[in-house]
């Protein structure tokens, strides 16, 4: 065999096979060659990584927090056009790349400390034994959509990070002088003297003429443009437009009354104080120390167990049903052995609360409107269904509308925000029905569209008004208002600018401000803790006022009123003695823990530059179950499936 390999490696067809062999190992490497991309992971960091399935279970949380922030529904397609899951490829691909640098650089848990950290957790505890459930641990971790292996990873590196965190700061304390700065920063205070500059320092204003309004609109055109506005026929398909006029059918109505009365009824209650006991003899001494009155727990401490105490709970609650039974049957007071599915128990009765039957009357208009509720969305789904059959056979939204029975409604004018011309919302109007005919050509209709809550929808485009301008005289007196307002602030500022330039010229500002008739206003001892409270002058004014040098001249924004001020900052403070020397050791802290935070971002950034990252946006939308991002819109022109590396 050997022979014969040799002797084809000699042959013309053999070279030439090697040569291509060879040209290929050095265009694309060894390595590529015989290893390709075959992992659909999302992210890959050294040798960590983000499946699919772990980048959906991340996602579906960070979802979930940001519709709480939001306050309302947000699927993946919304995450995803408002760039979340890059947003959270980015998060993730910082955290995986600064475990694998602190896994590099020997920062690692040992198995004991680890199963010492898991066993502390108390919802792994079992109630019973009070000790560590591996059971129970599994199918905590099995609620929350979580394995062993990806907590204990997240375990090791939440330990991993705090201990790095700790040795940090610990050791970590500013130099004095940094925080003696910060102390100087935040004490030193400035005197400022101001007159204001008001419409009554300036010639008046003429009304503007309709050619210079017109001007104002086409340099304002993209403020003053209105949206485009549709009108629309609108098909609904909705229960509470059908459920109010439904008979009730009274043999189905008992028949669920029947079928529900149980779950509707309230059960009796009892509170049980049960004692698990390894024998009977251990039992009948726990049951004749309940029966001479001792507290419960003390009891069961004493025999080295926990007593579960069940306060005010229906038979069905206690875990196992033989204890329940035996317990339920006993009267206030009785004291049992009983032998049930998980060991011998000792139960003690303490109180009971008799459960209550329900009558039919009683949930009677309960069940009514769940009857006519089931009745409607059955409706709805038959006249869906007849106007979704014409429909397909060649009717109009209207005629098939007609033909299923069903009233169709006109809606609009509507813009794609759901409001009319005035810019007030159109009633009976959601956001998916707008997003749906502003989808639509002029005269088409759409498909049945589910708008949520058992109700659908069909929307006809009957009418498109484009973007416009409006005319002038449906706007003059805004335009008029805002033009004059605009004109005065540039001869406001324009008045403002000569007077302070006379005060750099060395006039005083004593006298400046006397030739427009004002006079001048002292601020004294600000500072940036007094700010805040200072009313008489504006945020523009303080944040010029303190970041400015002595003796500086500059305008800013009037408070209170409308103008300017033109100020000059006289004298600036710094601050001394046992004051500054006292905020210096304050501020410490604080300035320590600020610079912990900077080395915290930069030990992420030195992170993603020391680990090769790779992350695959397509491999994320996939996970999701979203479309591939079309090729012009990957970022840096990158074509589906194609890594970004993390620089």
């Amino acid at each position: 065999m050997f022979a014969t390999i040799r002797s084809f490696a000699k042959s013309p067809i053999g070279v030439a096979l090697f040569a291509v062999l060879i040209l290929s190992f050095g265009v694309w490497g060894v390595h590529d060659v015989f290893k390709g991309r075959i992992s659909n992971d999302v992210i890959t960091a050294g040798s960590r990584v983000v499946s699919p399935s772990d980048f959906k279970r991340e996602f579906e949380t960070y979802r979930k927090g940001v519709e709480q922030q939001a306050g309302q529904p947000i699927t993946a397609e919304i995450a995803a056009e408002n760039h979340l899951d890059t947003r959270l490829i980015d998060e993730l691909a910082t955290r995986e790349a600064f475990a694998a640098l602190l896994d590099k650089i020997g920062l690692r848990p040992s198995d004991t400390l680890m199963k010492a950290q898991l066993e502390k957790i108390p919802a792994f505890f079992d109630q019973v034994s009070g000790r560590f459930d591996k059971t129970l641990y599994q199918q905590r971790l099995g609620e929350n959509q979580l394995t062993p292996v990806i907590f204990e990873r997240m375990m090791r590196d939440e330990i991993a990070e705090n201990h790095l965190v700790t040795a940090i700061v610990n050791g970590l304390r500013v130099p004095r002088a940094y925080s003696a700065l910060g102390a100087v920063y935040e004490m030193e205070s400035r005197d400022v003297g101001y007159f204001v500059v008001d419409p009554k320092s300036v010639p008046p204003l003429g009304l503007p003429t309709d050619a210079q309004l017109t001007e104002f609109m086409k340099d304002n055109a993209a403020q003053l443009m209105r949206p485009e506005f549709r009108q629309l026929t609108v098909v609904r398909f909705s229960p509470s437009l059908i459920s109010g006029a439904l008979p009730i059918d009274e043999a189905e109505l008992k028949k669920r009354y029947e079928y529900r009365k149980d779950t509707l009824s309230k059960p009796e209650t009892r509170t049980i104080a049960q004692i698990p006991a390894k024998d009977a003899k251990t039992a009948q001494a726990i049951a004749d120390r309940l029966n001479k009155g001792e507290n419960p727990n003390l009891i069961a401490k004493s025999v080295g167990v926990d007593a579960i105490i069940y306060a005010d709970k229906p038979k069905s609650a206690i875990a196992d049903s033989k204890v329940g039974a035996a317990a339920f049957a006993l009267p206030v007071g009785a004291t049992s052995v009983v032998q049930g599915d998980l060991g011998v128990a000792v139960v003690k009765v303490g109180a009971i609360s008799p459960g209550h039957a329900v009558t039919l009357e009683e949930v009677r208009p309960a069940l009514e409107a769940e009857l006519r509720k089931d009745a409607a969305a059955e409706k709805v789904y038959e006249l869906s269904q007849k106007y979704d059959d014409a429909h397909s056979g060649g009717a109009s939204l209207p005629e098939a509308a007609l033909k299923a029975g069903v009233a169709t409604i006109s809606v609009g004018p509507v813009s794609e925000q759901g409001a009319d011309p005035k810019g007030q919302p159109v009633p009976g109007v959601t956001q998916k029905l707008v997003q749906t005919a502003f989808a639509l050509a002029p005269g088409t209709d759409s498909e049945i569209e589910d708008a949520g809550q058992g109700e659908y929808f069909a929307v006809r485009v009957e009418k498109v008004i484009p973007k416009a301008l409006p005319a002038l005289e449906e706007v003059k007196p805004l335009l008029t208002r805002v033009w004059m307002q605009r004109e005065m602030i540039k001869r406001l500022q324009a008045k403002a600018d000569e007077l302070a330039a006379r005060v750099k010229k060395g006039e005083s500002l004593e006298a400046v401000a006397g030739s427009i008739g004002q006079h001048v206003t002292q601020v004294a001892g600000l500072d940036r803790q007094n700010a805040a409270q200072n009313k008489s002058l504006s945020q523009d004014a303080l944040g010029k006022t303190f970041n400015n040098p002595p003796g500086e001249v500059f305008t800013a924004e009037a408070a209170g009123t409308f103008g300017l001020v033109v100020a000059k900052l006289e004298h600036v403070t710094a601050p001394s003695g046992s004051t500054l020397a006292h905020v210096t050791e304050d501020t410490r802290p604080q300035m320590t823990m600020a610079i912990f935070r900077e080395v915290g971002v930069d030990a992420r950034k030195a992170a993603l530059s020391e680990v090769k990252v790779r992350k695959y946006p397509e491999q994320a939308r996939a996970a999701l179950g979203l479309e591939p991002l079309d090729t012009k819109t990957t970022k840096a022109g990158a074509k589906p499936g194609k890594a970004e590396k993390s620089q």
